[in-house]
């Protein structure tokens, strides 16, 4: 009688969970006893380990000769969860942008809808004007290249005195690469931004629901030379509902200076930091440079994070402070 797929669902095939089941049952395994269980060869077996790990499946075992362990059930389901969860966010935000291409054809002209904006100064121009305009709500996709140059401290002291709008914005990873972003970042923070870590598809600044801005060629190693603007439209709610959506799927960032959040005094403020950027997919290296850090001092955070989590692997502790509400 054919054994009963229990991970089909979540992406894993066939000879996949059979390896996987089979470790569960015999315990750590050596490649050719795990071949022996499974009725395949070495070699497959072999093969095989790059999956099986990504999936957060198995670990190897400290020694020699290679030794394999099967992680936990409940927690290998919890990272798997969280990938399909992921991957349903992206096909979301796909079908926001997808509904443009039914949209009934009645309504504004082109002309109407839509402006473009070409220079970069122009850029940085038009976009500092949506955002003194917005007078109920900002929303922003945050990832580079940056039209308004973060670093200019006097530009940055000018905006935050204005006290415009309400800001909710969603920074990829790659936005904390830009030298001072983290900083920046922490200042919208303190100034009462609500911040949180995500997909980024694309460059996005929508003001009041009412205007949108975003790049007309997106290449992060590109400065932002020309910007489409919409005005009310179907593609302009199409692109508020990316955002929702996004929104929705995204990990809160707390980057600013607080008293400890637990009467045991954990999380502190930069444990937090550090596993929101865990939670965001941060390497360590990309972690240290960001909060000023040596790459080992990060290691050594990240393995007492992990072990106060109880988890197995960095992006299992990101995913488990995100479901403890710690981050938030």
């Amino acid at each position: 009688m054919a054994q009963r797929r229990l991970l089909e669902g979540l992406g894993v095939t066939v000879t996949e969970e059979g390896a996987y089941r089979a470790l569960l049952r015999h315990g750590p395994a050596t490649l050719s006893e795990l071949a022996a269980e499974t009725g395949s060869s070495v070699t497959a077996i072999r093969r095989m380990l790059p999956r099986l790990e990504d999936l957060g499946l198995i670990s190897r075992v400290a020694g020699r000769p290679l030794r394999l362990i099967a992680t936990p059930p409940n927690i290998a389901i919890d990272i798997l969860v969280a990938r399909r969860q992921e991957e349903l966010t992206h096909s979301r935000a796909g079908a926001a942008l997808l509904a443009t291409e039914v949209a009934e054809r009645s309504g504004p002209h082109p002309e109407e809808v839509l402006e473009v904006v070409t220079g970069r100064d122009a850029v940085a121009r038009r976009y500092l004007q949506l955002e003194r305009n917005a007078s109920r709500e900002m929303l922003v996709l945050v990832h580079p290249p940056y039209a308004v140059d973060i670093s200019d401290d006097r530009e940055n002291r000018r905006r935050a005195a204005r006290k415009g709008a309400p800001t909710r914005g969603i920074y990829s990873t790659q936005a904390f690469e830009h030298p001072g972003m983290l900083a920046h970042t922490r200042r919208a923070i303190v100034d009462g931004e609500q911040a949180r870590l995500g997909q980024v598809p694309v460059k996005l600044a929508v003001a009041d629901a009412r205007t949108a801005i975003l790049p007309l060629v997106s290449d992060a190693d590109r400065a932002v030379e020309s910007a489409l603007v919409v005005h009310p439209s179907a593609l302009l709610d199409a692109l508020v509902g990316l955002f929702e959506t996004l929104w929705r799927a995204a990990v809160p960032l707390r980057l600013a200076a607080e008293e400890s959040l637990e009467p045991e005094g954990w999380p502190q403020a930069a444990d937090t930091e550090v596993l929101a950027l865990l939670a965001a997919g941060m390497k360590d290296d990309a972690i240290a440079r960001q909060l000023g850090l040596s790459p080992r001092t990060v290691q050594r955070r990240v393995q007492v994070l992990c072990e106060r989590l109880g988890a197995r692997t960095r992006f299992h502790a990101g995913f488990l402070a995100a479901r403890r509400d710690v981050l938030k």
